[in-house]
């Protein structure tokens, strides 16, 4: 928990990049996406994935796949222990072989401030990382007072373009993140956008939905569909 807070110190929740600042994102070229996924009903044996992929064009530029024995227990809100290091290693990997490649902002699979004490793995891989993250998750976590109760489904529902959005208030009054929802396959189930690192929410939330072309924007939608190949193989 020490640890957790004095990492969580150095989050800056606003934007530091020029291309941030840009209502098209001129000067972003490289977004990448992170994720670790789990062997089916083995929770030691992972796949650590990273995507970088072109912007605006959304082609992958780098792929990096590789197998991790996954040894720190699973404690509920310290997930970033476990995870995070084999993500450092992938994106070091990048910076050896592939510097030029090297992301610019990173789209994690789960959250980042959205999280019980305000950290989350997209907080802490982008406080070790010093890279702008963001975070997307599929499911809401409930913090705060943040419950998927029929008052949040029923918020869902009114969502009625693909694109439109809402915010996530806690009972503290703080907006936690973004609720998202992209209209597709007349699917509406949205994706939960919160601020990593080097980002502020409306920044994030901008960018998500520029990288999406379908439910999940695509650098975790690559990320997490080749990872699960190479797990099952």
């Amino acid at each position: 928990t020490r640890e957790q807070a004095q990492l969580k110190a150095s989050v800056v929740e606003e934007d530091t990049e020029e291309w941030q600042r840009d209502s098209s994102f001129a000067g972003l070229e490289r977004v990448g996406g992170v994720d670790l996924s789990y062997v089916k009903g083995d929770d030691t044996n992972a796949c650590a994935s990273l995507v970088v992929l072109s912007y605006p064009a959304l082609e992958v530029l780098y792929e990096d796949y590789r197998m991790v024995a996954v040894s720190a227990p699973y404690l509920a809100g310290f997930l970033a222990f476990r995870e995070v290091p084999f993500l450092v290693e992938a994106l070091q990997r990048l910076e050896q072989e592939k510097p030029e490649l090297k992301p610019q902002v990173l789209l994690v699979d789960g959250n980042g401030l959205l999280h019980p004490r305000g950290f989350g793995v997209a907080c802490h891989l982008g406080v070790l990382t010093d890279l702008p993250c963001i975070g997307v998750a599929k499911n809401l976590l409930q913090v705060d007072g943040l419950v998927k109760d029929e008052l949040h489904k029923e918020q869902i529902r009114s969502l009625q373009r693909g694109g439109d959005s809402f915010p996530l208030t806690g009972t503290s009054g703080g907006v936690l993140g973004m609720v998202s929802c992209r209209d597709y396959d007349n699917s509406s189930k949205p994706v939960y956008v919160s601020v990593g690192h080097r980002v502020c929410l409306e920044t994030a939330l901008r960018l998500v939905k520029s990288c999406c072309r379908y439910r999940i924007p695509e650098p975790i939608r690559q990320v997490r569909q080749q990872g699960a190949e190479e797990g099952k193989g």
